[in-house]
């Protein structure tokens, strides 16, 4: 490959925690084909619109819960509406209105998630259509990539091989790691020309072995990527092996480039993950936990609106919530009528809490960070989110244990 031209992406650490990996930075996205950037201040979390939506809410209601970046999935949005329909219509920014940053998966991920349904190959991966069962989608590293210079997101993914973090295959999870630096070669050479305009992100795969997974940093780094994600976890593994995976990753990655921890969304993984020393979030959990009724509150605890109790609740569902449905004063009550009725309001107010809540703890995390008290959220918000120091689970107490920090 030829000489990198000008990144479409900036990336500053503005400030250090004193006592754990964590950091805020500023990351500076350049809109493709335009000559403007959007600005995201990190640690952040970013939403997921599998299709180009989130269920039930407008690209408008996602603008006024301040996210700046969204996810949506290569895989999904190649069978339908199509990559070509996307290009067509000017990339995915304009054809769901929005006027922010966009991060795409490559599509990896539903090397797991339908795995009943692919086979995989040096070559590339083949899928059946979940929609079609007759048709057929053979997608190489090249193709991923090729999609999604069609989609036109900011931030594209490599075509990585994902495995089930539950898997036991030793040999398996070596072929993957050496395949998925393979493939990130691959998708290099095929994003050669649209690399002043989209930025290209590697994946660090492994398994559950931290001797993968630090060769795989080590090989993904002597290649200069803009940015790089860590990969094949929050799939089942045990939470105690899932904070070792992340903090040895993050150990050997560099500081000026920014870490995007994949398929993480619950407040508590989160902050700890943030301690540890990463920078970008994304999970449905705050958008699926709104359809089943469930509110995120203090410190990454649900409520459920469902329960009968909140039949004559007349609160907001949070009072310090700068949210459209707290903002403006749907109650707890209210809320659990619509879902008694199967209304699909409730669902659509829920969400919007919900991503608002995920947005606001990031800022937090952010806020203390800079004022150097961020251990003490740590303690803060373990305290209570689990109401005793007795029953931190085993894997925050790992984390505590390799962050150092003192109870």
């Amino acid at each position: 490959m030829s000489p990198r031209k000008s990144v479409p992406l900036k990336f500053s650490v503005k400030a250090v925690c004193s006592s754990t990996r964590a950091r805020v930075g500023l990351l500076s996205l350049k809109q493709p084909n335009e000559d403007r950037f959007v600005d995201i201040e990190t640690p952040i979390f970013m939403p997921v619109g599998t299709n180009g939506t989130m269920k039930g809410i407008l690209p408008s209601q996602i603008e006024a819960t301040g996210c700046r970046l969204m996810l949506s999935n290569t895989y999904h949005l190649a069978s339908r509406p199509g990559a070509d329909i996307l290009q067509k219509a000017g990339g995915l920014h304009a054809f769901m209105n929005w006027p922010y940053a966009l991060l795409t998966d490559s599509g990896g991920f539903q090397m797991v998630s339908l795995s009943s349904l692919m086979e995989v190959k040096e070559e590339g991966v083949t899928f059946t259509s979940p929609y079609d069962k007759e048709k057929l989608l053979f997608l190489p590293p090249e193709k991923a990539v090729e999609i999604q210079h069609k989609i036109g997101a900011n931030i594209i993914m490599q075509l990585d091989d994902v495995i089930s973090s539950t898997a036991d295959d030793d040999q398996r999870f070596e072929e993957a790691t050496d395949r998925t630096i393979r493939w990130y070669d691959r998708c290099r050479e095929a994003h050669e020309s649209q690399e002043d305009e989209q930025n290209l992100f590697p994946i660090i795969q492994g398994g559950l072995n931290p001797r993968l997974r630090e060769k795989c940093v080590a090989e993904i780094v002597k290649r200069d990527p803009p940015g790089i994600a860590i990969g094949g976890l929050s799939g089942g593994e045990e939470k105690d092996k899932f904070v070792e995976m992340v903090a040895c990753s993050t150990k050997h990655l560099p500081a000026e480039k920014p870490r995007y921890l994949m398929g993480v969304g619950f407040a508590v993984d989160m902050l700890l993950c943030v301690a540890l020393g990463c920078d970008m979030f994304d999970c449905v959990f705050p958008t699926r936990t709104a359809r089943f009724g469930s509110a995120l509150v203090e410190y990454g605890k649900s409520m459920s609106l469902k329960q009968a109790k909140f039949a004559d609740d007349f609160n907001i569902i949070e009072d310090e919530c700068d949210c459209e449905t707290c903002k403006n004063g749907y109650l707890r009550s209210y809320i659990h009528h619509l879902f008694r009725n199967n209304s699909t309001v409730a669902c659509h107010l829920l969400t919007q809490h919900n991503i608002r809540f995920q947005l606001r703890f990031m800022a937090k995390i952010r806020d203390a960070i800079r004022n150097n008290k961020f251990e003490q959220f740590i303690k803060k918000t373990l305290e209570n989110h689990y109401e005793s120091e007795h029953l931190y689970p085993s894997w925050v107490q790992n984390a505590i244990r390799i962050l150092q920090i003192k109870l």
